[in-house]
């Protein structure tokens, strides 16, 4: 299982949000490229590279966070947050980003994110699904929708998407635990996915139990920047 580890940005800094609450904010860091190094440093090969603001905003805001870490580190970064238009595809990633992470569009507007995996390959995105009580959430989490995460997903691996990621939006940011059920049944119901668990990881033990149920990968964010994970600790599961 890969470890992901995350960095979300806020006017260019490195911060935490609680159940996705703008409101809920801790600047845990003003210099995102230093907390990249300290990742590669430990062995890590990728990134979650999330863009608070775009999202909110719905349009890529902070490339150049990006752009620095992408030519200083050699992290795989996937970079997400306001990629609602070609424009922003194109800038995410001519800026360096391996992936882009799409979710909200995905959504809102199929044809354009079906367009977007014939023109430059599925291969080269990565899907977010936000539930919350197995309904798909977007917008940065500030609105549900109606679609259930099973019909989301079947829908686009039948597009061709390979890696998706998903965060239970009730459980993120709170050091509770992830959730396992939900992650369990997506894995058995979806097994040629790159399945990545996303959101309440507060321990080791999180991570041996997301493992055990054949997560391909695990976002861990705010338990790293808590120190309730030491990096050191995570060369056991690299």
């Amino acid at each position: 299982m890969e470890i992901i580890p995350a960095i979300d940005i806020i006017d260019g800094k490195c911060v935490r949000l609680t159940q996705g609450d703008y409101e809920q904010k801790t600047v845990y860091n003003e210099n995102p490229l230093e907390v990249a190094k300290a990742f590669e440093g430990a062995g890590l090969k990728r990134l979650h590279l999330v863009d608070l603001d775009g999202a909110k905003e719905g349009t890529v805001k902070n490339w150049a966070v990006l752009q620095q870490i992408a030519a200083n580190t050699t992290l795989s970064i996937d970079f997400g947050g306001g990629i609602k238009q070609d424009k922003d595809l194109k800038i995410v990633f001519e800026s360096g980003a391996a992936y882009a992470t799409v979710g909200s569009l995905a959504v809102k507007q199929r044809d354009v994110f079906v367009s977007w995996l014939k023109d430059y390959g599925a291969d080269k995105f990565l899907l977010g699904a936000d539930v919350k009580s197995e309904k798909i959430a977007v917008s940065g989490w500030l609105e549900t929708s109606e679609i259930g995460i099973f019909d989301f997903l079947n829908d686009y691996v039948g597009e061709g998407i390979q890696q998706v990621f998903c965060t239970d939006v009730s459980k993120d940011g709170k050091l509770e635990g992830p959730s396992i059920d939900l992650y369990q049944k997506i894995i058995e119901k979806f097994p040629s996915l790159w399945f990545i668990a996303s959101g309440g990881v507060s321990s080791m033990e999180d991570l041996h139990a997301l493992k055990a149920i054949g997560c391909s990968g695990a976002i861990v964010g705010k338990a790293i920047y808590e120190g309730r994970i030491q990096l050191n600790e995570l060369k056991y599961l690299l």
